[in-house]
């Protein structure tokens, strides 16, 4: 089946971090820029500046750290925080998809066959 489990944490009403977050953080450490990690989604630039506000927001720490210079001399990049945010979610991931391996087998025994 292609049943996929989603992790999203809500340390508070405001505070959320999930897939799109982590994601944009994984490709604003591929691309080196916000801009292009963006992109990478079909995500306006500005949109992706303020989820990347938000998250440096969210931590005691700054995820990424931007470069001023735009098109020739810009960048971002994560910072060692921003890296382990990343790396602990994908643990975190890993692990609730393993424990819950037998009751999403059971969900999809359940499901109505899809019509085509």
């Amino acid at each position: 089946m292609s049943t996929r489990l989603t992790l999203r944490i809500d340390f508070d009403t405001e505070r959320r971090l999930g897939p799109g977050k982590i994601a944009l953080l994984e490709a604003i450490g591929r691309h080196g820029s916000i801009a292009a990690a963006g992109r990478e989604f079909g995500m306006a630039y500005r949109r992706a500046w303020l989820l990347t506000s938000e998250l440096n927001g969210m931590f005691a720490k700054p995820l990424i750290e931007a470069r001023g210079g735009g098109r020739n001399g810009g960048g971002a990049e994560l910072t060692n925080l921003g890296q382990t945010v990343v790396d602990l979610y994908r643990n975190a991931e890993r692990k609730v998809r393993r424990s819950t391996l037998r009751e999403i087998e059971r969900f999809e025994m359940h499901l109505r066959p899809r019509r085509r």
